[in-house]
């Protein structure tokens, strides 16, 4: 397209979202790399909240959680997602839907291992999502997994990464007089080629 020019300009979107997030990375205050995640239940209600992207692969965008988690549970019942990221120093967005698969191998034991130790028995004392009855027990579950797992715990079974295979990615710039520029890039299926269209804004 003639006028996807600057910012939007490319031919690989998720190279263009790298670009973005590298610049954002200079600019944000606080976890630049956090996105609005989207899930839908079995009974098709909305359910949102925030997470941190961990790695934008050359066909995926990856995040890690708690299998047992809310989110976990309605991922691998719809297997399929949506997320937003939103830069206000920058006055740019990245919004993305597509499937959803597990990332359960070594890239997933890698990750985990390069948090910090409290992190990692953090993952295995909670129980994401759950009732609890107060912070006093949390802690006395830290105390109790550091106890049993040692300074080199292994990555939790019920911990690991997801990957979102976009069908759709939008990116979004703000523009004078709320005149913004949106570019959608979307493909019928995730073999097939990419097509871009510029949004109304």
């Amino acid at each position: 397209m003639s006028d996807r020019t600057g910012l939007f300009s490319g031919d690989d979107p998720f190279a263009i979202a790298r670009a973005w997030l590298a610049e954002a990375e200079k600019s944000e205050v606080n976890d630049p790399n956090a996105i609005a995640l989207g899930t839908v239940d079995g009974d098709g209600l909305p359910n949102v909240r925030m997470v941190l992207l961990k790695e934008i692969e050359a066909d995926a965008f990856v995040f890690y959680t708690n299998y047992e988690s809310t989110k976990a549970r309605e991922i691998d019942q719809a297997g399929k997602a949506a997320f937003v990221m939103h830069w206000k120093s920058l006055r740019r967005q990245i919004r993305v839907r597509g499937m959803v698969e597990r990332e359960e191998g070594p890239q997933a034991d890698d990750y985990y291992k390069s948090r910090s130790l409290k992190s990692r028995l953090g993952a295995w004392a909670s129980r994401q999502s759950q009732p609890l009855g107060s912070r006093s027990a949390l802690m006395a579950e830290v105390a109790r997994v550091t106890a049993r797992h040692g300074t080199d715990p292994e990555r939790p079974p019920f911990w690991g990464g997801y990957r979102i295979r976009p069908l759709e990615i939008e990116f979004w710039a703000d523009g004078a007089f709320r005149l913004h520029d949106r570019f959608v890039w979307n493909r019928a299926a995730l073999s097939a080629d990419w097509r871009v269209t510029r949004l109304q804004p």
